[in-house]
């Protein structure tokens, strides 16, 4: 069947004879849409859309099913994710012999490769997190292979890879990063941050038709869970050559982007001081050069202040612990310090820019709030959004500053569950006192915080509703029954967990006003679900799926 394009639906359409979450402020309850020409025409009960059943082109009756907004993504890299799906995919594996045998057959089928490329494994499946290169090398020996983890800030690589790289036991680490070492401080196999690109600088460039498919798999895949908009958090624009840039600059101009993509500059950490204000003009004229054809436009600029916590990585006001319980001497990478990362946020804010942190660890947050409140003391107050994605582990003094300094906190709420990787790679080593500071939903929205979702696809899954199941209920949406919650305090309303992953992130992208609200006048993007989840348990939300997902009006996802 042909991709439909981007343009509006024509006609009209009904849904009628369910629920209608319309995720405005006022909680407005509705059972019944109408959509006329790619618009909300009517919103309300049956009287409401009679007007329209008359000339109606088509009638969904809903069945006591639930109409929502249609989801829009606040942190996501969906052209990475698009060709990881279509390259070594090993997100759906859970061990190590799993992913040594999907390693094994794409090798072998695919004999031409000169690197094998992919990524997705979790880190809960090793010994303490640490894959080997033997391990890669029982499936690929004969050619170099590098896959990054599903979190993308470590990459797996063989032996092949590490010694075209020339990477060995007297290789230093880079500033930015870590190589895993044995006891003899030779290269074990894994790469932390930074430490990657020793490898990843070597892979042949991906080409603009891998770039395409990528996206396009992206659409294909996102829809079906009912996204219809992104922010994409990464876009590394340089000299002329193939990019996910120009993807999204394609397929706006071709007409099959069947999405709202505002795209996140990536901020280059090597920056030196004096380059800051060269940097803030390259990106502002890549920006002024994009322009906006109201389906991509690059508004928002990518810093990345630190890493991860099951790395040691993530930027902590205090040390990590060891096995033991004791205090180590890491406190993890602030990848730019204080003095810079406040120039960076102040040279953007005054551009005009949006300003996306990624601020995993307390002292990454609080060093960004602190840069956040140094930019409004210099530039005065604007309506840039600037909002901080992740936020692992918050101090509790710093909760309510997110709503004095007007940042937006951009939730990964798949995260925020009991699983391997949190309670064997993260409680041990953050100890009980800041564990207990991890994800705090409910402390923000106290607060008063504006919030907003996104999934980090691939890091996770692009579930919408998995992550508003977690959000709801602090638990794995394949918990066993009873299974303890990640700080049940910090668990959200359905109510408020469906308008961040809606509302919320349509007005980080700039899109209030347009979409992310079900409202006579706005743009007919709308999700079906198969069922109502106010009407069942909290265990359940999980459990419902996405049957339609319209565009403007247009259909763009039907399940089969």
């Amino acid at each position: 069947m042909e991709k439909p394009r981007s343009r509006p639906g024509e006609g009209t359409l009904v849904f009628r004879g369910g629920s209608v979450f319309t995720a405005d402020a006022a909680g407005s309850a509705a059972s019944a849409v109408a959509v006329e020409d790619g618009r909300i025409a009517a919103v309300g009960g049956d009287a409401e859309v009679a007007p329209y059943l008359r000339r109606a082109d088509e009638v969904v009756e809903l069945g006591g099913r639930l109409v929502v907004p249609g989801f829009v993504d606040a942190h996501a890299h969906p052209v990475q994710g698009g060709l990881e799906r279509i390259r070594c995919d090993l997100s759906g594996a859970h061990t190590i012999s799993e992913y040594v045998t999907l390693i094994g057959d794409y090798a072998r089928a695919t004999p031409e490769a000169p690197w094998i490329l992919g990524g997705g494994w979790s880190m809960d499946a090793f010994p303490g997190g640490l894959p080997t290169r033997e391990q890669l090398d029982a499936a690929v020996a004969d050619r170099p292979a590098i896959l990054p983890n599903r979190d993308h800030h470590s990459s797996w690589v063989n032996t092949k890879a590490l010694e075209l790289a020339g990477i060995d036991a007297g290789t230093p680490d880079p500033v930015d990063g870590r190589i895993e070492r044995d006891a003899d401080s030779a290269p074990t196999g894994l790469l932390h941050e930074g430490a990657a690109a020793l490898v990843a600088n070597l892979v042949p460039a991906t080409t603009q038709e891998d770039y395409d498919a990528g996206l396009r798999a992206a659409l294909d895949y996102l829809h079906s869970v009912g996204v219809v908009g992104w922010q994409d958090a990464w876009l590394t624009v340089g000299e002329p050559g193939p990019s996910a840039h120009d993807s999204y600059r394609r397929a706006a101009a071709q007409g099959w982007l069947t999405a709202r993509v505002s795209g996140a500059l990536w901020w280059d950490r090597a920056c030196p001081p004096d380059d800051v204000d060269a940097q803030v003009a390259r990106l502002a004229e890549i920006r002024d050069q994009t322009g906006d054809n109201d389906r991509y436009g690059v508004h928002s600029v990518k810093v990345m202040q630190d890493g991860v916590v099951e790395t040691f990585t993530a930027a902590m006001l205090e040390p990590y612990l060891d096995r033991c319980g004791h205090a180590t001497g890491n406190q993890g990478i602030s990848f730019l310090d204080a003095q810079q990362l406040t120039r960076v946020t102040t040279a953007l804010d005054a551009a005009g820019f949006q300003v996306h942190f990624h601020a995993l660890g307390d002292r990454a947050v609080r060093e960004v709030l602190d840069a956040l409140q140094a930019a409004r003391e210099t530039n005065g107050t604007a309506d840039h959004r600037h909002h901080l994605a992740h936020l692992q582990v918050v101090h509790p003094d710093d909760v309510g500053r997110f709503h004095a300094l007007g940042a937006v906190a951009n939730l990964q709420a798949l995260w925020a569950a009991h699983e391997p990787q949190m309670d064997e790679l993260t409680i041990p080593f953050l100890g009980a006192r800041r564990a207990g500071w991890q994800y705090p939903f409910g402390d923000l929205y106290r607060a008063g915080s504006m919030l907003a979702m996104g999934s980090d696809w691939p890091v996770s899954s692009p579930d919408p509703l998995a992550a508003i199941h977690v959000a709801v209920t602090r638990t794995a949406p394949d918990a066993e029954p009873g299974s303890p919650a990640l700080g049940a305090e910090q668990a959200l309303p359905l109510q408020v967990a469906l308008r961040a992953y809606t509302a919320g992130s349509a007005y980080v992208n700039r899109l209030d006003g347009r979409t992310g609200t079900i409202a006579a006048g706005y743009e007919a993007d709308l999700v079906v679900l198969d069922r109502d989840p106010f009407e069942g348990p909290v265990s359940e939300i999980g459990s419902t799926q996405v049957e339609r997902t319209y565009v403007q009006g247009r259909e763009v996802y039907r399940v089969d």
